[in-house]
């Protein structure tokens, strides 16, 4: 091994055999959706050929460019990219999933212990085989680099190539087109670069200063309470509030609470949080709830064990690791911490108004089965692996049945702890989004909303009133309803209050 990397090889062959392994490593996704969605023939061959020479000519120029002009330098960045490429290729294959921006945002956003859950032998097989051991090959080659004559040479040559292949696919634009999306996230190392580029991009401009609403008005002195469940990853299919055939839900069947019919505005947990937040669908940074609440002068308490939240401008914010500091003795594993010393939290309250907010994580894959304590494991048994794709499909969806049963006794603790305290009281669930548990081969969230499934889009939306009072028939809901019920429950009024957003039949009366 010594002796062949002492041995210098022309930078040409180098640059091929990169863009030659880039190529047959981790392409198999991307060849298997083009010719699963072509009808055969010799156009059929048009494009798949033209894939192979495309993908195999612009990684040779790009390879070929940065290894001539950054030399030592060039070796790490393309090696960083395998790399990259291993571990987002152990990701299509286990999870089904599409290197889109949104997906880029999942990853930047995750908290170590949530990136933890996919840890695998498989994943370590993926990441050295296929990243580690080819980029320490190509960092540790020696190369003959030649002249800038042949570098031009070469980089022509391959340029041409890709016009050869656009030129004679010309034809083919219209169906390239309708595929471009999932295609386009397939492309290795290309997708995780540009789809982490628009993020943050994206990012950027969403995290700009916030854009404050009208001021808003308190229109009574009443002592109310609203508590406001944020669910993670729950899918309305697996709750038997609404037909699901288990009994996930015992406990809240047995309250006198409303099941709403609701779809999320987005498929992760960012969009789908800020969705809950927002007054309107918007991309622009508007005061989200919590602070619009918190300056208007309600007392406002938001509790997570989770993550994805806009900016929050408000003065009780408590992570699990804040709660823990403050109650040793509780159990920081599961969600049920959120509420150690809330009723005494917000008994202490001297506001007229209180907004709480709990985000749990009770369903986050893949590791459903981690997301509650032993005495709720009631359907057995259970997924254990992080490899989704390979799991026994029953024991996937028990497991993640038991994320919904303890969800059902998250909430009921809620509406148990809103009757215990003597203000007037609401309590709403709500979900992020939804979930892909193997339907279409498709796990856990995240597809572009163009494409997603239902079962990645239909939420619960649970809501319960101390006052039982009517709520609309509506046909159908959604997480931008939230803003508005929440300060017509609070009987807060601005020029932004929508009326017709509210969920229940009529303002309350001072």
């Amino acid at each position: 091994m010594a002796n062949f990397l002492k041995q210098k090889r022309s930078i040409t062959l180098i640059a091929a055999l990169t863009s030659l392994f880039t190529l047959l490593a981790f392409h198999l996704p991307l060849f298997k959706v083009v010719v699963s969605n072509l009808e055969g023939g010799f156009n059929g061959v048009i494009i798949t050929g033209g894939f192979a020479a495309l993908i195999l000519a612009t990684n040779f120029l790009i390879y070929n460019l940065l290894l001539y002009t950054l030399r030592g330098v060039g070796k790490w960045i393309i090696g960083a990219t395998l790399i990259g490429d291993a571990i987002m290729l152990y990701f299509v294959n286990s999870y089904d999933v599409l290197v889109t921006d949104s997906m880029m945002g999942n990853v930047f956003n995750t908290r170590f212990s949530e990136a933890s859950g996919f840890f695998s032998f498989a994943a370590v097989l993926y990441t050295l085989l296929l990243g580690i051991l080819p980029a320490v090959l190509l960092i540790c080659s020696k190369i003959d680099y030649s002249t800038i004559k042949r570098f031009g040479k070469n980089s022509g040559i391959a340029f041409l190539v890709m016009l050869g292949v656009v030129g004679a696919n010309f034809n083919n634009f219209t169906w390239i087109d309708r595929h471009a999306t999932k295609l386009g996230s397939l492309l290795m190392p290309w997708s995780y670069i540009v789809n982490s580029i628009r993020w943050h991009n994206a990012e950027k401009k969403r995290n700009a200063k916030e854009i404050l609403l009208p001021d808003a008005t308190i229109n009574s002195t009443d002592k109310q309470l609203v508590v406001l469940m944020i669910g993670e990853s729950a899918r309305r299919e697996n709750f038997s509030l609404y037909g699901y055939e288990r009994k996930t839900n015992p406990l809240l069947e047995k309250q006198d609470i409303t099941a709403l019919t609701a779809t999320s505005a987005a498929t992760y947990t960012t969009a789908g949080v800020k969705a809950i937040l927002d007054h309107m669908p918007t991309d622009k940074l508007y005061e989200i709830l919590p602070n619009y609440l918190y300056r208007t002068g309600v007392d406002v308490i938001w509790r997570t064990n989770n993550w994805g939240e806009p900016p929050l401008h408000i003065e009780k914010v408590m992570k699990v690791a804040d709660i823990k500091a403050m109650y040793p003795e509780a159990d920081e594993r599961y969600d049920a911490i959120l509420f150690e010393g809330l009723k005494e939290q917000i008994e202490s309250s001297a506001a007229d108004k209180v907004f709480v907010v709990l985000h749990l994580n009770t369903s986050h894959g893949p590791t459903y089965n981690t997301k509650y304590p032993a005495s709720f494991e009631q359907f057995t048994p259970v997924c254990t692996t992080v490899e989704m794709s390979k799991a026994v499909p029953e024991e996937l969806i028990n497991a993640y049945d038991n994320s919904i049963l303890y969800t059902d006794y998250l909430v009921n603790s809620a509406i148990e702890l809103a009757k215990s305290i003597e203000r007037e009281s609401c309590v709403i669930f709500i979900s992020d989004h939804g979930e892909s548990l193997g339907e279409n081969n498709l796990y856990m969230h995240g597809v572009p909303m163009a494409m997603a499934p239902r079962e990645q889009i239909e939420i619960p939306f649970i809501v319960w009133s101390s006052d039982e009072r009517e709520i609309k028939s509506l046909p159908e809901a959604g997480q931008y309803n939230i803003f508005h019920t929440v300060l017509g429950a609070l009987d807060i009024t601005s020029d932004i209050y929508n009326e017709q957003m509210n969920i229940f039949a009529e303002k309350r009366n001072n």
